[in-house]
């Protein structure tokens, strides 16, 4: 580690981990109540469980790419944080609101947007976190040495605060209301979150692999434009059958098709400039989820989003546990995974150590990513019954529900896996021995 305001990642991104569990927590709940609707207490409905459960998600999923810009913008400017006190008031900050706001929805106190269930009282105060800071990364970024990975990073978490702030709008019309809704959460999955996502991931590529950082920046121009142009417009696909204009299932299917495309070009980047660079690292588990991150994401988000996103075949299967499937895997494979390389590659540093029980998380990632895995193609084929049932035959939605049992078992089995391998994760980061290593040999190297 270079650069002494770079600790401040750490609080971070042990918040991010902390939040990361409290998501499986619920999330299994949730999966509990589809096998078992009454088995829980009456202060734990499905509806509470599931808005902890993605709003947990969300934030755990922010709070890492703070810790990830707070981490690696000193290096990529070469200079210290403008402020390194306010980064930890920010954290403090955040980290209260997230609390007040699980501890709100137990209680009844939540808006009834799904993912901005927030009273406006905790979307204000996220707006102030927000501006704390981009205040303090532009600050950094405007004395410093300016990359193209830096400005990309900034121009993305701009982005993700100036979308926010549609939240606020909250029009009588419905259908205004979903149009304006889908600004804030489809423009930061399948817009400006890629492009945070495209930084970080070109940032770990040059550390990991010590491949040219102008080649590593002429393939991130390509992707976030690719993003940008493909996610922007194929926000249509969310507006096919709210009541908007029919012209939107025709730019909604084109565009949307087209958004497997820069999940494609992470793919064949990230594993060329692994073959390019030919280097040795020391910090094997980074490098896993920095590939498989790549991988998982262009599944996930690219195949199998293109697999629902016609609107002929959304007709059908909207709404369904298709959409569930892809939405597991898309965000794991997309966000979850390169905050998880993130914090894999940054910790040992900030810790001051080698990177240590690198054996206990690959493992973590092989069953973690299993878990998901198992859990989307349950999911999936759960959805397709329900396409045909439902959408095709007219069966009424809670006969439907009788013959899914045996998914929802399998999506319960598979969470349990999936949390086993969350734990194992949170283990290989935060002990400092344990199990054997993939580099137990290799002596601590400075960060480059």
């Amino acid at each position: 580690m270079k650069y002494e305001s770079q600790k401040v990642a750490k609080l971070y991104f042990i918040g991010a981990m902390t939040l990361f569990a409290l998501q499986i927590v619920f999330g299994l709940l949730g999966a509990v109540l589809y096998v078992n609707p009454t088995g829980l207490p009456d202060f734990l409905p499905f509806s509470v469980v599931r808005m902890i459960h993605t709003n947990a998600l969300v934030v755990w999923l922010l709070m890492g790419f703070f810790g990830a810009t707070y981490f690696l913008l000193p290096e990529e400017t070469e200079s210290e944080l403008y402020s390194p006190f306010l980064a930890k008031l920010q954290f403090w900050l955040f980290f209260g609101a997230a609390g007040a706001a699980v501890v709100g929805y137990l209680f009844g106190y939540y808006d009834g947007r799904s993912y901005l269930e927030q009273p406006l009282i905790i979307k204000l105060g996220i707006v102030v976190v927000a501006l704390m800071f981009l205040f303090n990364c532009s600050m950094t970024l405007l004395r410093g040495r300016k990359t193209v990975i830096s400005n990309i990073l900034l121009l993305g978490l701009w982005g993700v605060a100036l979308f926010f702030l549609f939240s606020f709008y909250l029009p009588a019309n419905v259908i205004l209301d979903k149009m304006f809704w889908w600004w804030v959460v489809h423009l930061w999955v399948e817009g400006v979150w890629e492009v945070v996502m495209a930084s970080i991931l070109a940032f770990l590529v040059i550390k990991l692999t010590g491949v040219d950082r102008e080649i590593v920046e002429k393939w991130l121009y390509v992707i976030i434009g690719l993003a940008l142009f493909t996610g922007i417009l194929g926000t249509g696909h969310h507006y096919y059958w709210i009541g908007t204009p029919g012209y939107w299932q025709w730019i909604g299917s084109v565009f949307s098709a087209l958004e497997v495309a820069p999940f494609f070009a992470m793919v064949i980047f990230c594993f060329m400039m692994v073959w390019r660079g030919g280097r040795d690292h020391p910090n094997k588990a980074a490098l896993l989820w920095t590939l498989g991150c790549a991988v998982t994401a262009f599944f996930g988000a690219g195949v199998w989003g293109f697999l629902h996103t016609l609107a002929p075949i959304n007709y059908y299967s909207h709404g369904t546990q298709v959409t569930a499937a892809h939405g597991h895997l898309a965000f794991y494979g997309a966000y979850a995974m390169i905050n998880l390389a993130m914090i894999t590659y940054a910790m040992p540093q900030l810790f001051n150590r080698a990177p240590y029980n690198q054996l206990l998380n690959m493992w973590s990632f092989w069953i973690t990513t299993s878990g998901v895995a198992f859990m989307t193609f349950t999911l999936t084929f759960a959805g397709i019954v329900q396409t045909h049932l439902q959408g095709m035959l007219g069966m009424s939605y809670m006969e439907v529900q009788d013959q899914l049992g045996l998914f929802y078992w399998m999506r319960l089995g598979a969470g349990g896996v999936t949390a086993a391998g969350v734990v194992l994760f949170i283990l290989s980061i935060l002990l400092p021995m344990g199990a054997s290593t993939a580099s137990s040999s290799a002596r601590p190297r400075p960060a480059e």
